[in-house]
C-alpha cells in the first residue's frame, strides 16, 4: 500500500517560521470529504461496517487523538479493526488542553492497549493563532497535522485521521481546511455516523467516554480579538475546575478580558446565583484576575461566542 494514501494528494512545500506556514500546494481531490444526498446511510450496523471497510483501506493509521468522545471511539475502532501494531495514537499538549483531561486521555487510550505519543505543538508562538481570529482553529490543526503527517511519514504509516464526525459538516470549523490541506481523513464524517451514533457505540463498547460532554480546547472560551494566552488559558482551566468541584457537567466559563460570563443548563442557573454557591464562585474567579463576574441567562450553548461571527466571515473561513 502506498505511503499516504489519504483523501487529497498534494504536492507541498513548506515554510515553518514563528510567524506564519506558507503552504505551496498543487492539490488534487481524490475523495469527498463527505457524502450526502440519496445515498446517505440509516442503519447504524451499516454505518459501522463501512467505517471498518474504510480503516481497513487505510492500513496503518495514525490517530489525532484528544480523548473525547469521538477520537476516542475512532481510536478503539481502529485498533479493534487493525490490530495495536498498525495503530499508533498521538495526542497534543498544551496550554489550550486541561491537564486533567490529559490525565484522563492517558489513562484512556492504556486501557484501549495502543502505543501513545505525546507531541508539543507550542501554537501559542505562532502570531497567526495567538490573535484569536476567527481562523484560529485553522492555524492550531495546521501546526498538530504538520507534527502527525511527519510522524506518519518517518513511522511509515499509511495516513493520519481525525475525530471529526458527520455532524461537523454543517458546523463552523475552520480545522477542517487545515484537514483537507494535510489529506487527513475522516473515517467517522465518511461514514455519515453522528455525535449521536458515536455516543450510542461507545456505550455498547464500555468506553468511558460515551456521556462525557463535549469539551473542546480552552481557547475556544476566549473571545475573538482577545490575545490568547497562558494565563488567559490557565484563568479559565482553574475556573472550570472550580464549578466542577460545586456538581456542575456542562457549561463554560468564557473570557472577555476581565469579565467571566458564565454559561449552565437552564436548570442549574439558581444553583450558581444561590448562596453559598455565588458568593464562592464570585470570590475564586476574581482571585483568578477576573474583574467582574457574569452568568448567562440564556444559558449554555455550544460554540456562542460564534454568534458574533457574521455568515461572510464563516463562510470565508470555513
Amino acid at each position: 500500500m502506498p505511503l499516504f494514501n489519504c483523501t487529497l494528494v498534494y504536492t507541498t512545500a513548506f515554510y515553518l517560521s514563528a510567524k506564519r506556514l506558507v503552504c505551496i500546494l498543487n492539490a488534487t481531490r481524490t475523495q469527498r470529504l463527505y457524502r450526502t444526498g440519496p445515498e446517505s446511510i440509516v442503519n447504524l450496523k451499516d454505518k459501522l461496517n463501512l467505517l471498518r471497510q474504510i480503516l481497513n483501506k487505510l492500513g496503518r493509521v495514525v490517530v489525532a487523538y484528544s480523548g473525547g468522545v469521538d477520537s476516542t471511539f475512532l481510536l478503539k475502532a481502529a485498533v479493534d479493526t487493525l490490530g495495536p501494531e498498525n495503530v499508533l495514537a498521538c495526542i497534543a499538549k498544551g496550554a489550550s488542553l486541561p491537564q486533567n483531561q490529559y490525565i484522563r486521555a492517558i489513562e484512556t487510550v492504556k486501557n484501549i492497549g495502543v502505543e501513545v505519543q505525546t507531541v508539543e505543538p507550542d501554537e501559542l508562538a505562532d502570531p497567526a493563532y495567538a490573535a484569536n481570529k476567527a481562523d484560529r482553529c485553522f492555524h492550531c490543526k495546521t501546526h498538530l497535522y504538520a507534527i502527525l503527517c511527519d510522524i506518519a511519514k518517518k513511522r511509515r504509516f499509511n495516513c493520519v485521521i481525525c475525530g471529526c464526525n458527520f455532524d461537523d459538516k454543517d458546523d463552523f470549523r475552520p480545522g477542517n481546511r487545515a484537514a483537507e490541506i494535510f489529506g487527513v481523513r475522516c473515517p467517522l464524517a465518511e461514514a455519515e455516523l453522528t455525535k449521536d451514533d458515536i455516543r450510542k457505540l461507545s456505550r455498547k463498547l464500555k468506553l468511558p467516554t460515551a456521556d462525557v460532554p463535549a469539551s473542546p480546547c480552552l481557547a475556544s472560551r476566549i473571545s475573538y480579538g482577545l490575545e490568547i494566552t497562558q494565563q488567559r488559558l490557565k484563568q479559565i482551566e482553574q475556573a472550570e475546575e472550580f464549578l466542577k468541584e460545586l456538581g456542575l457537567v456542562e457549561f463554560r466559563v468564557r473570557h472577555h478580558d476581565t469579565v467571566a460570563r458564565i454559561e449552565v443548563q437552564p436548570e442549574d442557573i439558581k444553583k450558581v446565583t444561590k448562596a453559598p454557591a455565588r458568593s464562592q464562585i464570585v470570590e475564586k474567579l476574581k482571585s483568578l484576575g477576573f474583574k467582574y463576574v457574569t452568568v448567562d441567562l440564556q444559558g449554555f450553548r455550544s460554540g456562542s461566542l460564534n454568534e458574533l461571527l457574521s455568515d461572510e466571515v464563516k463562510q470565508k473561513n470555513r
